[in-house]
């Protein structure tokens, strides 16, 4: 297997091999392993990215995706789910592996790995990077973190999440707990 020399750009990321990106993020000019997923945590980010790929598609509103690399300031960061409006569509670079821009919508669900303050950064920098609107789904606490331009906020069970970025999406997040 390949080395990795020093620090990296997310030009050097998108040259790597596939088998030393996949399951990594660059971070700070950084490699940075991410953590395999669990079922409970596939079973959430499939259902996260079927209505919103649906309701999105639908209305024509833009593109949903899952695990697509966005650049976030240098960092290349792969939410678990994402989703662009038709002015970014325009950016859209098919053969390359790093998105040169971000996606206004980022979600990740939280995976037993992760560490609160690495998410924290995470999110921090994707809104500082410009994603309009970022959910943190915990699958542990049942709970949505959503953090916008109109605002952060916690929801619970009976709490219905919708999105002005995708009209009409609408759940209520204990839906995204349930599993049979």
């Amino acid at each position: 297997m390949a080395t990795v020399p020093g620090r990296l750009t997310i030009d050097d990321f998108e040259q790597l091999p596939q088998e030393l990106a996949e399951n990594h993020e660059l971070i700070d000019g950084e490699l940075v392993s991410v953590s395999g997923n669990t079922l409970k945590h596939n079973y959430i980010q499939g259902l996260i990215f079927s209505l919103l790929w649906s309701a999105a598609r639908h209305q024509r509103l833009g593109i949903v995706l899952a695990e697509q690399e966005y650049d976030f300031g240098g960092n290349a960061h792969a939410p678990d789910v994402s989703f662009f409006g038709p002015e970014k569509q325009r950016l859209q670079e098919p053969d390359k592996r790093v998105q040169r821009f971000v996606p206004d919508l980022a979600i990740e669900v939280v995976s037993e790995n992760d560490l609160f303050n690495a998410l924290m950064r995470k999110k921090d920098r994707y809104r500082r990077c410009g994603t309009a609107e970022v959910w943190l789904i915990s699958p542990q606490s049942r709970e949505l973190f959503v953090f916008s331009d109109q605002g952060d906020a916690v929801l619970r069970a009976d709490d219905e999440l919708a999105t002005g970025l995708i009209p009409g999406f609408r759940i209520k997040v204990s839906q995204l707990f349930e599993t049979d």
